[in-house]
């Protein structure tokens, strides 16, 4: 099993080396890509030494069975035949082929066997607050069908990147000390502030990141789901967190949703109010499953159901998401 990650150097390159450790994925050959600035660096992988390959269009890829990519759309687009064109899987992390018809966009929690189809050898993985959102969707439309949601997303600064983190410390350090706070990968202060802007906005005053919620969870749900949702930059470090709220076909009782909840893998309940139990993305840093809690009726429609749920982007928003489709492909024997 040779294993190719391309942007080894990035947050979710990295985070995909930690996974892949951390699961005692089968591979027995490891090949690491990078950009031409990234090549030659030496990353150590279960107590050996890999040097990045500058990625280039050439035969490198001969041979490799699953190439996890995760070095932005404008790399996906421009290698995705020199990766697959010997038969690799590329199991792609940016937004270049997710709407693709001929791709599949998996969260093996939900629509794993959609990976098993793959006519162009690309498999997409969905936008971080996609899949956090549809794995907490998934066990309510077992119960009953999904009309709409409603979702306001908490995203952390990490999800800009790792220089993305490093501003947020710097402005609460320049803002503390009564200094000029300096603005550079956002559209504002984000240290002691929000900001209702992720991606650029489109022509419906929605932002690419909110369509994204919308397109991609019909698409993974084989759904006409309607989603609607804002999107907004907070200044916490890992982790996102979402707020929703579904309409449901049925009528729900919360025990009913609680219990498809526990009983789902991917997921933990964390939801005990009077103890001051729920779910925080300062405490659920580093961890693989999506968190749920305050799991309640809606006040004005008896078939809503409100939740609060948190997840790690960067794993099961990126690279652990990535990782289960290569098993689920393994398993079912696609490669």
């Amino acid at each position: 099993m040779k294993i190719a990650i391309v942007g080894v150097s990035g947050a979710v390159g990295q985070e995909l080396l930690k996974v892949l450790d951390q699961r005692n994925f089968p591979l027995t050959e490891l090949v690491l890509f990078g950009s031409k600035r990234s090549a030659g660096q030496i990353y150590k992988f279960k107590d050996k030494e890999y040097t990045v390959k500058e990625l280039q269009h050439n035969d490198d890829f001969k041979g490799v069975d699953i190439a996890l990519v995760s070095a932005g759309g404008g790399t996906s687009l421009n290698f995705a035949e020199t990766i697959t064109k010997y038969g690799a899987i590329m199991i792609d992390n940016s937004s270049a082929f997710r709407m693709d018809d001929d791709v599949p966009l998996v969260v093996p929690e939900v629509n794993a066997e959609d990976a098993l189809n793959t006519p162009k050898n690309i498999i997409a993985n969905p936008n971080c607050t996609t899949i956090q959102m549809v794995v907490s969707l998934k066990p309510i439309e077992q119960l009953s069908h999904i009309k709409r949601v409603h979702v306001s997303s908490y995203q952390s600064a990490s999800g800009a990147g790792a220089s993305a983190m490093k501003e947020l410390v710097e402005q609460a350090k320049q803002s503390t000390a009564g200094e000029e706070v300096l603005v550079e990968k956002f559209a504002h202060q984000l240290a002691f502030n929000l900001i209702p802007h992720i991606d650029v906005f489109t022509e419906n005053g929605y932002t690419k990141e909110e369509m994204k919620m919308y397109n991609e969870t019909r698409k993974i749900m084989h759904s006409d789901i309607q989603v609607s949702a804002t999107c907004v930059r907070v200044p916490v470090m890992r982790a996102h967190s979402e707020s929703i709220w579904v309409e449901t076909e049925d009528e729900l009782t919360v025990e009913q949703v609680r219990n498809a909840f526990e009983k789902f893998n991917g997921i933990i309940v964390d939801d005990n109010p009077s103890e001051k139990k729920y779910p925080m993305p300062l405490f659920l840093s580093g961890r693989d499953e999506v968190f749920v809690g305050r799991i309640r009726k809606d006040l004005t429609n008896p078939k809503g159901i409100a939740f609060w749920s948190v997840s790690d982007q960067i794993r099961k928003g990126a690279a652990l998401n990535a990782v289960q489709i290569a098993e689920y492909l393994i398993k079912h024997k696609k490669r």
